[in-house]
């Protein structure tokens, strides 16, 4: 599975932005879709997940309320709506894909085998 993240971009603090990840091929039941973000000098973190079968979704707490994952089963994608933009939501934002991940692994990196190559997303102040 290959992914293609797109949609960042240069945005003001409370604005908002919408990243898309597109997979080369069709996403099996099993599999989780997550989207990260890493900002300079920092570690990978999780941001949101949503099982590919279900469709329940997870998320992180710092963007609880402001994130919307969701995804479209018939163009084998997935998005991240991000609203009320704050500028520590800056960093490089990664679509990642996982097969049969449990749910206590959910927000783990090393857990997730698929990577797009990652969009960059700048909130300023």
């Amino acid at each position: 599975v290959q992914l293609q993240a797109s949609g960042g971009g240069l945005v003001q603090a409370g604005g908002s932005l919408r990243l898309s990840c597109a997979a080369s091929a069709r996403i099996f039941s099993g599999y989780t879709m997550g989207w990260f973000r890493q900002s300079p000098g920092k570690e990978r973190e999780f941001v949101a997940a949503m099982r590919w079968n279900s469709g329940h979704t997870y998320y992180a707490d710092s963007v609880k309320g402001r994130f919307t994952i969701s995804r479209d089963n018939a163009k084998n994608t997935v998005y991240l709506q991000m609203n009320s933009l704050k500028p520590e939501d800056t960093a490089v934002y990664y679509c990642a894909a996982a097969n049969g991940v449990i749910l206590s692994s959910i927000r783990i990196v090393q857990e997730y085998e698929y990577w797009g190559q990652g969009t960059l997303v700048t909130v300023s102040s």
